[in-house]
């Protein structure tokens, strides 16, 4: 399965999804269509890194949980991130997120997202990859 994002419609918020042959590599691009929400990932250089860990009591709380995180480094960092490499184990994840500083003239932010809900979330394995999807509020 190539990895790959989408957004899909709920109502006034957004539903991002992140599709890959891994578990890892669907939050990876789970949390890419989060950065799509704002901005064109590809927008964003990869010049600073961020560790961020966080736990979940199944997957579908862990991906709850790891965009949250992502959403809170994005505001308090005031950082985007184009690129993520997630490691997954026991309930708890690991990752990096590689960004940039916003920039309104380069990234032209079209929302803010608030956090990521409990609507349609889903963490399984599809085809012959993983899916994880959930809508976020904006």
């Amino acid at each position: 399965m190539r990895s790959h994002w989408e957004h899909f419609d709920h109502g006034a918020d957004i539903g991002v999804r992140g599709l890959g042959a891994t578990k890892a590599r669907a939050f990876e691009q789970a949390a890419l269509a989060l950065t799509a929400v704002v901005t064109d990932p590809q927008r964003v250089a990869q010049r600073d890194t961020v560790s961020i860990a966080c736990n979940g009591t199944d997957d579908e709380a862990l991906l709850v949980a790891w965009l949250n995180a992502v959403v809170f480094e994005m505001a308090l960092r005031r950082m985007l991130f184009g690129r993520f490499e997630v490691e997954l184990g026991d309930g708890r994840l690991r990752a990096r997120a590689i960004g940039e500083p916003v920039s309104i003239e380069r990234h032209e932010p079209a929302v803010e997202v608030k956090g990521a809900t409990y609507t349609t979330l889903r963490v399984a394995p599809v085809d012959d990859g993983w899916l994880a999807q959930t809508v976020v509020d904006v």
